[in-house]
């Protein structure tokens, strides 16, 4: 036993996250406090989360980061009070999906009703809604094309409470498809 050298334990190479993929559902949950510049960190925290404990791409990652800054600049601007909090929580099912739920305190001057944000964004994402001006893009143009499921819920708090859920393989589309034009919104390739 003295002779015995213990062996290092080896971390791996820079550059080369490690993804961890268990079977059950790995659920996380922050508050941020209203305010802006934490949305930067949940930003990170997000692409950091979507890089090495899921399976999506790289460019996904990316989206979900504009996804979740959507969310929770809109809880922030429109659903809730200066000093009040939101609550973010990731959802994880592996080889699965992930589903993504912000919610606001429902204080804010400009809160709506989950209704009327259903509402909003079937108008929004009609093919010949045509939009105007710069702002009110994000729930059509980010958030509900680049989710599968799209579910404004009230809170028992008077706020709102978002829920996306992106499917690891596209539910809409065959799995295997012999022609990758079938559906112009999405590229399939067969290697």
């Amino acid at each position: 036993m003295e002779n015995q050298q213990r062996q290092p334990i080896q971390a791996p190479p820079a550059g080369t996250p490690e993804r961890v993929v268990s079977g059950k559902p790995m659920e996380i949950t922050i508050t941020l406090p209203t305010n802006a510049y934490f949305v930067s960190g949940i930003r990170d925290f997000t692409l950091g989360l979507i890089r090495n404990m899921t399976e999506f791409s790289e460019q996904w990652a990316f989206r979900f980061q504009s996804v979740v800054d959507e969310l929770c600049n809109n809880a922030i601007e429109h659903g809730s009070k200066q000093g009040d909090n939101i609550v973010i929580t990731f959802i994880n099912h592996p080889k699965e999906s992930i589903e993504i739920i912000v919610r606001d305190s429902g204080s804010g001057k400009a809160k709506m009703s989950a209704s009327e944000l259903n509402r909003i964004v079937k108008e929004r994402t009609d093919p010949h809604y045509v939009h105007i001006g710069i702002r009110g893009r994000g729930l059509s143009k980010i958030v509900a094309e680049w989710t599968d499921e799209l579910v404004f819920s009230d809170t028992e708090t008077g706020g709102i409470e978002a829920r996306v859920k992106k499917y690891l393989k596209d539910p809409n589309l065959p799995q295997q498809t012999g022609n990758p034009l079938e559906n112009p919104t999405h590229l399939v390739l067969n290697v």
